[in-house]
């Protein structure tokens, strides 16, 4: 009797299933249309908030895509075969508009997008700045563009580093 009953309910529940299933059927998801250009946030005009620094130690690596790869050749010059170390002052922007990332933080060099802090990084970024109380405005370290030296027929990849405490641990 025992039996009968379980494989009594098993019926019902696969028969409920079955009905959720066909009078629900699933749908794909849409998404919205692909943008024709990258989305870039802007420059904010006026001076920045506050200035960082950890005596030269470099050791905040923007992350990049492969479309600032050109303005970063372009902002390194020439260098031969050695590697580039050029200097900058990098500006950091609070981007609360981007359709991307919640806490995106923008770098720029010479007026020029070369890249985001990572999500970890910019989330205590901000924290930094909500501390300074310069929370959501922009602010400049030194920066260095890097790489781009000669290895095995080929060019390495550039990267910027920041002069600011790592805000990653």
């Amino acid at each position: 009797m025992e039996i009968a009953l379980t494989l009594l309910v098993v019926a019902a529940a696969a028969f409920a299933i079955r009905t959720i299933i066909k009078t629900n059927p699933a749908r794909p998801m849409v998404l919205p249309p692909m943008p024709a250009t990258p989305y870039e946030p802007t420059l904010p005009a006026g001076p920045a908030a506050l200035h960082w620094s950890d005596d030269g130690r470099y050791l905040v690596e923007v992350m990049m895509e492969s479309r600032y790869q050109p303005a970063l050749k372009e902002l390194a010059g020439e260098h031969g075969d050695q590697a580039a170390a050029v200097p900058y002052l990098a500006t950091l922007v609070p981007d609360d508009v981007n359709p991307y990332e919640s806490a995106a933080v923008a770098v720029f060099l010479a007026g020029r997008m070369v890249g985001y802090l990572s999500p970890k990084a910019a989330v205590t970024f901000r924290e930094h700045l909500k501390r300074k109380e310069a929370e959501g405005q922009s602010t400049t370290c030194d920066a260095q563009v890097r790489g781009g030296g000669k290895w095995q027929n080929g060019r390495l990849a550039y990267v910027v580093v920041l002069d600011m405490e790592p805000l990653e641990r």
